[in-house]
């Protein structure tokens, strides 16, 4: 067993940011692709279904992003603790934040179930996708605990400095669920056909699997938990230090699904397939985002210990470095994407209009992938830093100022095309605005905190 220690504040930021970054994409990739998996067995059984499970995305991600709130409250909370060298208040932490996740989790399986039929419908699901959509949901929000404790334990985690051991149990948990799809959607060996049911319940028991396996690592490898009841007071002031960043940053990852359910919307005036269409490159998005969803995950636990060490100059170069990255980045996976945009929709094996849309899509959006992935990496930099409200700030004004507006001026100009170079068009803006924000924030504030600190950027 080891004890959580600071382990990023000394040795080449560029090293430490590839070791912290590389195992993420794997893991991430393994979590991204399992949805790929379940939109791919579920467009298996028709079209309808393929609406279906678009239409639930935008929901579950405003859920999930409950989840990687607190993953973030907790990384960056414990990793400033981990930079100081508190142990015991690691432990007391984390295991004060899982109690919480576990009763929030209770909370919105109730409000979720209740609320369902009348959500979907406002997002302009019909009578003949919402039984679909019930049919996902139902089982989807009766097992959500299995998906928002296990963030807690993973915030825990990256607070050390540790990323293998998070992508490992995320690998685990994509593996399981790639098992479980075929078996429980089309019934084989034996098993009932579930269809919806069994691609919800094939996600709920691989993340499951993934909560046992993570909170065992826990205690029996980082010894990160505590086993006495806290006190209420104790429990607040743990609890104080996650919400404060958990909060916004849970506020900041659910501002961009429940924009989507906006576009999903703007799209369903063109019809079911347009739908199934941006269902299906959305999931491609997703997989080809991934290493700055990786880079993000990492960047706030870096900046978190480096903050509580006070190693000001260390942060500025790691966000340096990262945002280089994104751009040069951004421009390979735009013409990788422009080039293979129709074979990757046509896996999903859907309708022509389907494939249109879908194609069109994955034309348009990648040019501004980069600077998509600025927004990530900043935004959890913010997170990092203790200072949430800046990152809520550029993802309000990223999709309800820029993303919303643009798209639907897009579409009455061009159709559904014009949708999605309305969401490029906002992505391109909101990176230059995070850049410059952060460029700022460093100038002002990590000038007047060290007299050795030296702009990079």
């Amino acid at each position: 067993m080891t004890e959580a220690r600071a382990t990023l504040v000394e040795g080449p930021v560029g090293r430490h940011l590839r070791s912290l970054t590389v195992p993420m994409i794997w893991g991430i990739a393994a979590i991204m692709s399992l949805n790929i998996v379940d939109t791919w067995f579920v467009a298996q059984l028709g079209e309808r279904h393929l609406a279906a499970i678009s239409f639930t995305f935008p929901v579950t991600m405003v859920l999930i992003s409950l989840g990687i709130g607190l993953m973030a409250g907790t990384a960056s909370a414990l990793s400033r603790v981990v930079g100081g060298g508190d142990i015991q208040r690691v432990r007391r932490m984390t295991t004060d934040a899982t109690l919480l996740a576990t009763a929030l989790a209770v909370v919105v399986t109730v409000a979720g179930l209740a609320s369902m039929e009348w959500v979907f419908r406002a997002m302009g699901a019909d009578d003949a996708l919402l039984p679909l959509i019930e049919d996902y949901m139902t089982v989807w929000y009766s097992g959500f605990v299995f998906f928002l404790v296990p963030m807690v334990g993973f915030g825990a985690i990256r607070a050390t400095g540790d990323s293998k051991l998070q992508s490992q149990i995320m690998i685990g948990v994509a593996v399981m669920n790639l098992f479980l799809d075929p078996l429980l959607i089309f019934g084989l060996a034996g098993l009932p056909r579930m269809e919806m049911q069994g691609a919800a319940l094939a996600s709920v028991l691989a993340r499951a699997a993934g909560l046992f396996v993570g909170y065992w690592a826990l205690q029996h490898r980082k010894k990160l938990l505590a086993f006495s009841f806290p006190r209420l007071q104790e429990f607040w002031r743990s609890n104080r230090d996650v919400l404060h960043v958990g909060l916004p940053a849970a506020g900041t990852n659910m501002i961009i699904p429940l924009a989507a359910s906006i576009i999903v919307a703007i799209v369903a005036t063109y019809g079911t397939d347009a739908v199934a269409g941006y269902g299906a490159a959305t999931r491609i998005e997703q997989i080809a985002l991934v290493v700055y969803y990786a880079m993000s995950s990492m960047i706030g636990p870096f900046v978190g210990q480096n903050l509580g060490a006070h190693e000001y100059g260390r942060i500025e170069q790691a966000i340096s470095l990262c945002w280089k990255f994104c751009l040069w980045s951004g421009i390979a996976l735009a013409v990788a994407l422009v080039a293979s945009g129709p074979s990757l929709v046509g896996f999903f094996g859907a309708g022509e209009e389907v494939n249109r849309v879908g194609s069109a899509y994955l034309w348009i959006v990648p040019v501004s992938f980069g600077l998509n992935g600025v927004v990530m990496v900043i935004n959890a930099a913010f997170n990092g830093l203790g200072k949430p409200l800046p990152a809520v700030a550029i993802s309000m004004t990223r999709m309800f100022v820029l993303t919303v507006p643009l798209a639907y001026l897009g579409s009455l100009m061009w159709g559904v095309n014009g949708v999605f170079a309305g969401v490029a068009v906002a992505n391109a803006m909101s990176g230059v605005m995070a850049w410059v924000w952060i460029r700022r924030h460093f100038h002002r504030q990590f000038a007047m905190e060290s007299e050795t600190y030296g702009s990079r950027i």
